[in-house]
Parts: structure tokens; sequence; C-alpha cells
């Protein structure tokens, strides 16, 4: 199959790259020249792990191209995907469709034959259906379907979510469009992989209705968290057991500071508005969104408390600040409100990230950045874990300790034992026990 990827952010250059892997031949366009030719020179825009390497095997072997040049893709392609962004819209919560309507004015100008035009991007009920009318608009007489097909990627195992699903959803409304669909996928159908096949809005919800899912489960063991805290029970222990039913299950279940990236903040916000807009709320996940941002404030208090709620003056390590391990994206990370609300303190704060920093140096001014966990540890009065990356799992917490100043730890993501942490010479807070 010929096709055609609109954008190359996170899910564009993902999807485009496995779709390749799969033997198609497929075609990236972006506006910025700048990102076309690092493309062109085999260099990644994103951290995801394995990406770098999938990439330059398929362009080596011919499938996958970079240009800024969308007519000629679009002209030639069997499908075309729309994998632009659909950030939070300033002031209302609304998804910002705009880039997406953009796509499709400029799809719609340069059709030729009969092409399916399916919508990567998350998009709210109704948006395909509005894609069709911008097209018929455009060009009356072209001869197109469009298809529903959200991605379910997670960042840093993106490559294994693509090619070895849960599931796949395509909302498709004729047989044309769904056989063209079958024929991209027809490698995963191999597999045995499930793939569900049902409308426009069905698909557009599903995924919306998943994201809202997930961000609560997070919401709800971080609740059960505060009140573990209280009455002297371990949310761990609480975790695991709640995990084995599996009706519930064990994912999600890790209480922390609160959930962030790219798509958890604005999905469940997007969700929101489209229950106000039809006078149907859903009051669950508008608490949810609620209760995650005070979440991030709670962990503030725990860190201040932990330093007798003085910081000023104080050096305090973070280890870890984006949103999650194995990416470099720091989109509603929690600590783009702990940081600040700790510099605002006037605490001298050092940061380690092993990719945060591109994105972090800009996201969060006035710290300083350190490669190494236990030089920023140095002196210091506090070490606070964010992000469980792998490189803070196993550090010697005896020798860490032995460089502060003041051997505190508060571990927001619980991945030492406190009684290790103790004996190591720390006073140690994590959460929810």
């Amino acid at each position: 199959m010929q096709l055609t990827m609109i954008g190359t952010g996170y899910v564009g250059l993902v999807s485009g790259v496995c779709f390749s892997d799969f033997g198609h031949d497929v075609v990236c366009v972006d506006k910025l020249p700048a990102k076309i030719e690092a493309l062109e020179r085999g260099e990644v825009p994103i951290y995801e792990p394995g990406l770098d390497e999938l990439m330059a095997k398929n362009v080596s072997a011919g499938r996958l191209k970079f240009t800024l040049e969308l007519d000629a893709a679009v002209g030639a392609a069997d499908a075309v995907f729309i994998a632009v962004g659909t950030p939070t819209r300033r002031g209302d919560g609304h998804a910002d469709l705009t880039y997406v309507y953009d796509a499709a004015r400029e799809i719609a100008r340069s059709l030729q034959g009969y092409t399916v035009i399916v919508t990567k991007s998350t998009v709210p009920v109704g948006t395909n259906r509005e894609v069709e009318r911008v097209i018929r608009a455009e060009n009356p007489d072209a001869d197109f379907d469009v298809s529903s097909n959200p991605e379910f990627l997670r960042e840093g195992a993106a490559i294994e979510d693509f090619m070895h699903p849960d599931r796949v959803v395509v909302g498709v409304e004729s047989e044309r469009a769904q056989d063209v669909m079958a024929k991209i996928y027809r490698p995963l159908a191999l597999r045995e992989a499930p793939i569900v096949y049902t409308d426009l809005e069905s698909a557009e919800m599903i995924k919306y209705a998943a994201n809202a899912f997930l961000a609560t489960k997070i919401t709800f063991i971080n609740e059960i968290a505060n009140l573990c805290e209280k009455v002297g029970a371990d949310i761990k222990s609480v975790s695991k057991g709640m995990g084995m039913d599996n009706r519930i299950g064990k994912k999600f279940l890790h209480a922390g500071p609160g959930y962030g990236g790219s798509c958890f903040p604005k999905d469940t916000k997007a969700l929101a508005r489209i229950g106000q807009d039809h006078a149907s709320p859903i009051k669950i996940v508008e608490q949810v969104i609620a209760i995650n941002d005070e979440r991030k404030r709670q962990m503030t208090d725990k860190i201040m408390y932990l330093c007798d709620d003085k910081v000023k003056g104080k050096k305090i390590a973070v280890y870890g600040v984006t949103f999650k391990p194995n990416t470099d994206d720091m989109r509603d990370s929690p600590s783009l409100t702990i940081v600040p609300a700790l510099v605002g303190a006037g605490a001298d704060v050092y940061v380690v990230d092993p990719q945060g920093r591109k994105e972090g140096e800009e996201m969060l001014p006035s710290v300083t950045w350190q490669e190494d966990p236990y030089a920023a540890a140095q002196d210091a009065d506090a070490v606070v874990i964010l992000t469980e990356w792998n490189e803070f799992r196993a550090l010697d917490l005896s020798r860490l300790a032995g460089l502060m100043k003041s051997a505190k730890m508060a571990d927001l993501r619980n991945i030492y034992d406190p009684e290790d942490a103790q004996s190591a010479g720390f006073e140690y807070v994590g959460v929810g026990r």
C-alpha cells in the first residue's frame, strides 16, 4: 500500500515508521524544513527507544521517505493519515482542531483517485464527519472515504504497542474503506491481533473513554494512598491485592504524584467538555481532573513537610522531571508544578534526568542541571524522586546519604523500601505508606 502520513510528531512518526516496517511504502509530510532535513539525516526529534534503528532500517530499504511536498505525497496515496496535534484550546478545555481541518483542506486539493482519509489524531466525537464535510466543500468531485483510527501508543513502549497491540480500532462507513484499512493492517491480522471495526462516532469515543478510564484508575489509587497514610496501611500492598482481581487488573494502580503527558490531561479535559456541551456531564472525569491538579500541590506539601516547611536556601536534588520514564516528554509533567513551587519558595534545585534536559531547560528555568545523581546530591538537604527511571532504581543509598548535608528522601514513586532507606540513614517519606 502507498501511505502518506501528515505530521511527523510522536504519533505520525512512530506510525509511519511502523507501517513502513509492515512493508508499506510510506511518505511522512511536515511543514517544517528543518525537521524534514533532520529526519532525512536520520535524526529522530523525539526520544523513543528503538525508533532510530527502525527508521534507519526502513529508509535504507526504500520504504520510508520524508518530504515537504504534500501534493505529490497525497496524490499517490491509497490512504492519507492525519496525525497532527490536537492540543487543549485555551480558555475552554476543548481540543483545538485547527491543524486537523487545515490538513483536511490541503489534502482535498491534492486528491487523485479513490483515497481513504484516516484520522489518527485524537479528536472529539463528530470530527471525522466534519473532516468529510471540509473535504467535500473544498473538492466536490473527490473520490474518498473517511476513517477514524485512533492510536493507543504508550510513550516509551510505542513500537511494541504498535506491533503487538491489545486492539486496533477502525471506524468506517463503507466496505470499500474497510477493505483498504484491512489491507493496511493485514500484518497484524496475520498475528491475530484484535481489530475492531465500528462506526466513526464509536471509534472516536473509544479513544477518549479508554484514556479517561485509565486516568481515573491513577486518580483513584492516589486517593486511596492518601487514606492509607492516615490509617497506617501500605498502598503497595493494597494495590497488589486489588490488582490480583482480574476484573480490576494491576496496571495503572501505582500511587504517585499524578498523571501527566501528552494524552491524559488534554483528553480528560476534552471529554469533560464534550459531556457538558451535550448536557450529559461526566462528573467522574470532572473530579479526576480536579483531583489530579490538587495531587501535584499535595506532593509539594509533602516535600515541604520533609524539610521542616522551610526550603529557602536549601539544596534539593530532583531525580526525574519527564512525566514518565523512557521518554523526553515534559507535557503536563508533575515536575512542572512541583519544581517551580520549590524554586519559588527559595530552594536551590538540582535536576537529573536521562532525557528531560532537552525540553526541561526552557520549561524549568532557574534550576541547575547535572548528569550524575550522586553529584547532584552533594551537600543536598533532600532528594526527591519524581520519575521512576531505571537509573534511579538501584542507587547506593548509603553512599547517597553520606554525600548529603541532610539525608532526607521524598520518594514520590515508592521505588525504595522504607526500611532500606532508613537503614541507609535517610529520613524517608513515600506515598501512601
